[in-house]
């Protein structure tokens, strides 16, 4: 029997053009990521689980390369043939920017410089992020109109 919680909660987002956001869910510096998020964002479609949820857990298996990856991964549906694709390191933080528009888009012109360096800035925070937050563990405590938008 397949199971129908993480296909049905990837296929309600994925399936609606919806991207969805993947984070560390015991991380206080992408909990604090999403907060800001949640406070910044105008279109209020982007959909959240955590890494560790079900949901996390199914499009980690469908994507081998991101075996090792503990942080934030942005995943949008492929519209040419139904799948996904999925970002990590700076092209997420830089889909998240985007995503967010505004102010956040003065970061865009980031995309030209070479991944390499992009990924090496990224990295660094990444490496320091729990001594950053100040906390390890942390959640997300989403208000009751957001809260339909965390799934997993």
């Amino acid at each position: 029997m397949e199971d129908r919680s993480a296909r049905g909660a990837d296929a309600a987002g994925l399936t609606t053009g919806a991207p969805l956001l993947l984070y560390d869910g015991v991380c206080g510096f992408c909990a604090a990521s999403v907060r800001l998020i949640l406070r910044h964002e105008r279109r209020q479609t982007l959909l959240f689980a955590a890494l560790q949820s079900p949901l996390g857990e199914a499009v980690r298996t469908r994507h081998p390369e991101l075996a090792g990856v503990d942080s934030m991964v942005w995943v949008e549906p492929a519209v040419s043939d139904g799948g996904e694709r999925v970002f990590v390191r700076s092209d997420a933080a830089l889909r998240i920017a985007a995503y967010l528009g505004g102010i956040w888009a003065v970061v865009a012109p980031a995309r030209l410089l070479p991944r390499l360096f992009r990924d090496r800035a990224y990295d660094l925070i990444a490496r320091h992020r729990h001594r950053l937050s100040g906390s390890r563990d942390a959640c997300v405590l989403p208000s009751p109109a957001t809260r339909a938008r965390f799934l997993g």
